[in-house]
């Protein structure tokens, strides 16, 4: 795995650098100069053609209005305007990408992060005169801080994307807002509540680990959450691991935090929504959390959408049900 994120905002003076597009014309382009998970690089302000690889960027790309010339379509949440968008040339998903793609759009700059992070040598060969940055933020099982990893690399990634496209001030607007939803969460949980996270995917339920993976196990870091069970064996799986829902519902949860994997995906084979898989498990019935309706479902994208706005509009809706 690439190594963590440590996008610093540089000490960014932009300059004007010439560059040759592939038909021989020569522009004259603001350049700024970012710091990614590989070193430094310069990389071109406001760029023409850009192909966007990590889905925890769609979402903030798009509401800066900026268009995409290739994407991993099959990625794109179903709500994103990018989905709708037939001129974006798809490169296909990460387990099978068509990474050729890329260079047939002639990129000036590509984003490279997360389910992608493995393909940057070989993108960065593909396209040697685009700017190919990674923005992955890695959350290594044994780093003992997923939580401040996490949210360094979410507020890094959001700042060095502001200086690319010139959006400083709606960077740091989006950074003040996930702040406040940390803080409010903290402020919102008692400290001693227990808390049970799961992964709903093809009608199963899936332990989600404290300290593990991708979503839930680095909260439990950010706001001190007490786990109520815990296990010496995790693979942060992002279906959820193997443990029985009888296990689940024996640590008699306070409170209930579920993800739906398969709510983005369409129609996915076996899918069934996660509301409905929870009603339905008997054992879980008994539950406190069941029981007192202490049950907060992440927004229905975040298995693919997980953008610093996904994440503060789950830690909002975790403080408004804390404190009910």
């Amino acid at each position: 795995m690439m190594s963590s994120l440590a996008v610093l905002l540089a000490a960014c003076g932009t300059a004007n650098e010439a560059n040759t597009t592939a038909d021989g014309e020569t522009k004259t382009s603001k350049m700024v100069e970012i710091t990614d998970a590989h070193g430094t690089i310069k990389v071109p302000v406001n760029p023409e053609k850009v192909v966007a690889l990590d889905n925890r960027t769609f979402e903030t790309l798009a509401a800066w209005d900026v268009e995409l010339a290739a994407a991993p379509v099959g990625l794109l949440p179903a709500e994103s305007p990018y989905a709708k968008d037939k001129d974006i040339v798809d490169v296909g998903m990460h387990f099978e990408p068509n990474l050729e793609a890329i260079a047939g759009v002639d990129p000036d700059v590509v984003i490279v992060g997360q389910r992608f992070a493995d393909y940057y040598d070989d993108i960065k060969k593909l396209v040697p005169q685009a700017a190919v940055i990674d923005l992955d933020v890695e959350l290594p099982e044994d780093s003992g801080t997923p939580g401040e990893l996490l949210v360094k690399g979410l507020e890094d990634t959001t700042q060095t994307l502001g200086q690319i496209f010139a959006k400083e001030q709606e960077a740091q607007q989006l950074v003040t807002t996930f702040e406040q939803s940390i803080a409010d969460a903290k402020k919102s949980y008692n400290g001693n509540d227990s808390i049970m996270s799961v992964i709903v995917s093809g009608g199963d339920i899936g332990f989600s680990a404290p300290m593990s993976g991708r979503v839930f196990g680095p909260m439990y870091d950010i706001f001190g959450w007490k786990p109520a069970l815990e296990v010496n064996k995790k693979s942060g799986n992002d279906q959820g691991d193997e443990v029985s829902v009888e296990a689940i519902a024996q640590s008699n949860p306070d409170w209930l935090f579920v993800l739906d994997r398969d709510a983005p995906l369409g129609d996915a084979e076996g899918a069934v929504p996660a509301e409905d898989v929870i009603d339905q498990a008997p054992a879980l019935q008994k539950t406190t959390a069941v029981k007192q309706d202490h049950i907060v479902y992440t927004p229905k994208d975040m298995y693919l959408n997980e953008s610093i706005q996904t994440y503060s509009e789950f830690f909002q809706s975790v403080s408004e049900a804390l404190v009910k």
